[in-house]
């Protein structure tokens, strides 16, 4: 297998707090046949360019769509393959989403062919699809069968690239270079000529819970680009992750298992962080048939909290104990893969304010009750006492949440019923928690009609209607599968409080922002 060999520019620090917005691009009323169509659907095999570009007139092309929706706009493609009649490379221009079927990463929505790209920094390359900032491509496969073809080039941009199928792509499903910033998540690689993803110049971004096998190298990154690589699955690859030149990339949490070569080959000057004392960095490199590591590079890498043989290793290897507990793999609790919340469970685990079962389980959809809630947000805030002690007479002072439940209380979170009573074991509702976490961090602002967001706005009790606006304002609300749905009255679940609480850190500067297509945006 061969990468692709490339010069070295700058160094800059990986940046993910400024990565780009997953929410849905706002869609309005049904489309007409002009050039300001703010949603437009496409169908290979039925449509007509001749047509209005509504459901029941599709377009045929998606490269004629595309002339036709606005700025902001959705291109909605039907099954089917997206050839004959399209021009190459297609461009996703900027703030444009085409969207195909997440659920099934793209299958049977197939866009195969390949045209010369000038690029900036690479000169002529054979690409599928271009993508300009903020674009975004959902729920599609990509074929590039070009020798040396490249599925989608990111050229110093920063698209959205979620729940899509790479293959059979020549050379590589994805080439990031100059200064691309890409999100690219919830991918699946397989069957491409050299890689998966390759990055050259100074691309950082982040690569999120994608799955890599039978493609290569998973991940190939040179010159000085450092990106994000978290919560990814490497398996019967040619090796998982190759890095050169100064590459520097972040890895935490990644599985590289069973690759028919080496699991992370480390060239020349690249220094990947694979962790430290206060950072553990819980990826997991093992049974890679040649080495799980194997590190040519003149530095000696530290690595800390990671499951790693040191029989397994070749070269200057520095395996250093961190002094917190980390988490190590998206498989770490058997119950969460390919849950939407993973990201933020994983973070409040590594942080260790909240905790799985016994039997490796984490329980997402396990209802929370009052006491639970409060033992976590007394182990995540520290804040100064708001109120005097109080005391509720069903919490007996050798109650196992008492001193959480008084705690959280004296900050200002939780209070009792009018009976003096808590009810720790009464769940907790939705609506319940946000009041509770808006009131505790006393934030203020959103304006009221925020809660027009909410297609279940009518259920929102009036006492909460300023803190659910107040939260919706900072962007601490992200409702699964529905962003529109809020279900005030229901029951919470573990996932839905740790997400919550990890945006309250969010909201705070306590913790860097993770992006969800379920936030609800102000």
């Amino acid at each position: 297998m061969t990468s692709p060999l490339i010069n070295p520019t700058t160094n800059d620090p990986v940046d993910i707090t400024k990565q780009p917005s997953l929410a849905p691009i706002a869609n309005s009323n049904s489309p007409s046949n002009t050039a300001s169509n703010p949603t437009v659907y496409v169908n290979p095999s039925t449509g007509n360019n001749q047509g209005l570009g509504t459901e029941q007139s599709p377009y045929k092309t998606l490269t004629f769509a595309i002339q036709r929706v606005i700025n902001g706009g959705i291109v909605i493609l039907a099954p089917g393959n997206y050839s004959n009649g399209e021009i190459f490379p297609i461009i996703i221009p900027s703030r444009v989403m085409v969207i195909g079927n997440i659920n099934t990463k793209g299958r049977n929505i197939i866009i195969t062919g390949s045209g010369n790209y000038a690029t900036p920094t690479f000169g002529n390359q054979s690409v599928t699809l271009r993508m300009e900032n903020q674009s975004q491509l959902r729920g599609v496969t990509v074929t590039n069968p070009q020798t040396r073809g490249t599925g989608i080039w990111v050229e110093s941009t920063n698209p959205v690239i979620v729940s899509n199928t790479f293959t059979n792509c020549g050379r590589e499903g994805i080439f990031v270079s100059g200064m691309g910033k890409p999100l690219i998540m919830d991918n699946l690689f397989t069957i491409n000529g050299a890689s998966g993803i390759s990055y050259g110049r100074s691309g950082k971004g982040e690569i999120r819970r994608n799955t890599f096998t039978k493609t290569g190298y998973g991940i190939a990154l040179s010159d000085t680009t450092a990106p994000l690589i978290i919560d990814n699955t490497f398996t019967a690859n040619h090796g998982g992750i190759f890095l050169s030149r100064q590459a520097k990339p972040v890895l935490r949490r990644n599985i590289i298992s069973k690759n028919t070569g080496i699991g992370l080959l480390i060239n020349e000057a690249a220094q990947p962080h694979l962790g430290n004392a206060q950072d553990p960095a819980g990826n997991v490199i093992r049974d890679n048939n040649q080495f799980d590591i194997q590190n040519n590079s003149t530095a000696v890498i530290t690595a800390a909290g990671n499951q790693i043989n040191p029989t397994r290793v070749q070269g200057r290897i520095n395996f250093v104990a961190t002094e917190i507990a980390g988490t190590v793999g998206v498989l770490s609790f058997t119950d969460i893969e390919g849950h939407w919340a993973i990201p933020f469970i994983l973070a409040l685990v590594s942080r260790q304010f909240i905790s799985g079962f016994p039997d490796g389980t984490f329980q997402p959809e396990m209802q929370m009750n009052r006491a639970q809630y409060a033992a976590l947000i007394a182990k995540t805030f520290s804040l100064p006492t708001r109120r005097t002690e109080i005391l509720f007479r069903d919490v007996p002072s050798n109650f196992w949440a008492a001193g959480a439940i008084n705690k959280a209380a004296a900050m200002g979170f939780i209070a009792g019923f009018p009976d003096g009573t808590f009810r720790g074991d009464q769940p907790l509702t939705k609506v319940q928690a946000i009041v509770s976490i808006v009131n505790g961090l006393s934030l203020v602002g959103g304006e009221a009609d925020l809660i027009l967001k909410y297609s279940d706005r009518a259920e929102i009790p009036s006492y909460a209607t300023q803190a659910i606006a107040t939260a919706t304002s900072n962007l601490m609300i992200i409702n699964y599968p529905q962003p529109d749905q809020l279900e005030p009255m229901r029951s919470i679940t573990r996932a839905e409080v740790a997400v919550l609480v990890y945006n309250a850190l969010v909201t705070t500067n306590k913790a860097p922002r993770i992006d969800s297509p379920y936030l609800v945006r102000p």
